[in-house]
């Protein structure tokens, strides 16, 4: 095969991609293998390609070395093998930081190096149901809210009726073809990962659920189906710098699989993504199992992904694993009639700051039922609560101070107490002898900030205002 004159340039952790043309006829999706070997000097990345319909085959590449890549294809059909070229791999611009790793086991970072405190909502299928102007209501929601990170459905559930768009060929339960795939529902897809890149936001994958109860016939699929699909997946979603796996959502509600099943698919999205996003998985709120948490102390789990109300026992799940703790689920504001679905905006805003002040991260989620737009946590559209305003003033606050608060706080450099619900009138804060602190008291509901007269050492006794969802920030002079 010839050589691909392709002059583009390329940025660092940006997106290389590769359009082929070849076989229709059959099943390409099950029968045409095709990958490629991108080398930069010794180092050699070998993403796999996918079928993109009509004979056009594709390839992506996300470069993380500046510099000349060359690459060469492999396929076991003649008219896709052989194919070789090369690239050239500039620096990015300033608002591209890379995709998110974790850092010092319980913290994030962008890959070079910038610090991500994750502020995530849960928006499941706002790209399924074809409608442009929501989806465009979503995103400018987005824009204007605190939110970096949004978890989004790929499969559809039970109660989501045709017409909507599947990832599958087939248009409704009776026709779906789970051996060849939609191409026009990835690339819808594919565009709005990419608005969210444009914005900021990370999309949080949820690649399984366990919601669909046969009707669509996608959370009871076999082995070789599940693969089949993952593999499709990662070939096409893995080149986006933004994107992070979470294995399935509420994985111990779904009755066709074991623990042994997800540990296998875990393991295999951890084998086929070149780029090794953030990987995790969801409980649901089986309390009474002795396994109700996923053993993310496993090592292709990057990330506590967890569902609880109580976002007190933050401290004792990183006491258990030294990896960040997500809770991507700690109930929703709103007014449904279900128990997850109708906290009060001040509750919300009590479980940020009382996860947050323990050193981990929270997820947002809307479920209100009788407004313009349908439940944010479904279709996306407007925010109507209390606390996203409220969450936007903590995140404020948190990336203003040190990247890792709570090593601060060890080495008394920095310090945030929260106090919840109690309604002190006076605390003490235990500071060292040789050093001098200015104290601030925040009031995490009306969001404002109010300095302590004078500099403070060693044991100080703090007056408060004796209400309720205050913090006291302590800050080294």
């Amino acid at each position: 095969m010839g050589i691909q004159q392709n002059g583009r340039e390329v940025d660092k952790w940006g997106r290389f991609e590769l359009a082929l043309k070849g076989p229709s006829e059959g099943n390409p999706f099950q029968e045409v293998l095709l990958s490629a070997r991108f080398q930069y000097k010794n180092l050699v990345i070998e993403p796999d390609g996918f079928y993109d319909g009509n004979g056009t085959y594709r390839i992506r590449f996300m470069p993380d070395r500046a510099g000349v890549w060359r690459y060469v294809t492999q396929s076991n059909h003649s008219d896709l093998d052989g194919h070789y070229g090369e690239f050239l791999c500039v620096e990015p611009p300033p608002e591209n930081h890379g995709p998110v790793r974790v850092k010092d086991h319980y913290l994030f970072a962008y890959e070079d190096g910038t610090p991500c405190m994750p502020f995530g909502t849960t928006c499941y299928h706002w790209t399924h149901h074809g409608d442009e102007r929501l989806e465009e209501l979503t995103l400018q929601s987005l824009k204007d809210s605190p939110f970096n990170k949004v978890r989004m459905c790929l499969l559809p559930t039970r109660d989501m009726k045709p017409p909507l768009r599947l990832a599958f060929a087939g248009t409704c339960p009776e026709d779906v073809d789970k051996t060849r795939f939609n191409t026009e529902f990835f690339a819808h897809l594919e565009k709005r990962i990419d608005d969210l890149m444009q914005l900021g936001i990370e999309a949080d994958l949820v690649l399984f659920h366990p919601y669909d109860k046969g009707f669509w016939g996608v959370d009871n699929m076999d082995a070789e189906s599940d693969t089949f699909y993952l593999r499709y997946v990662i070939a096409r979603l893995s080149a986006f710098r933004n994107v992070w796996w979470s294995l399935c959502n509420e994985y111990d509600f779904n009755s066709f699989k074991t623990v042994e099943d997800w540990d296998r698919l875990i393991q295999f999205v951890q084998h086929k993504d070149p780029y090794q996003h953030l990987r995790s998985i969801h409980n649901g709120t089986k309390m009474y199992k002795s396994s109700w948490l996923y053993d993310f102390s496993k090592p292709w789990i990057t990330h506590q992904s967890i569902q609880h109300w109580d976002a007190e026992l933050t401290t004792s799940w990183r006491e258990a694993n030294p990896k960040p703790i997500v809770i991507d689920e700690i109930s929703y504001e709103g007014n449904s009639s279900r128990r997850w679905g109708n906290i009060s905006g001040e509750e919300m805003t009590h479980r940020f700051w009382e996860a947050m002040s323990r050193g981990g991260f929270v997820g947002h989620g809307e479920s209100f039922i009788d407004k313009e737009t349908r439940a944010w946590i479904s279709s996306g559209g407007k925010l109507y609560g209390e606390s996203t305003e409220r969450i936007a003033f903590l995140r404020k606050i948190m990336e203003e101070g040190p990247a890792d608060w709570m090593k601060a706080w060890q080495q008394r450099e920095y310090g945030l107490q929260y106090f919840g619900y109690h309604q002190h009138a006076y605390t003490f804060v235990n500071l060292p002898e040789n050093a001098s602190y200015r104290l601030e008291i925040i009031d995490t509901w009306n969001m404002t900030i109010t300095p302590v007269k004078g500099t403070f050492r060693g044991r100080s006794k703090v007056d408060l205002p004796g209400k309720p969802n205050l913090a006291l920030r302590i800050l080294k002079v």
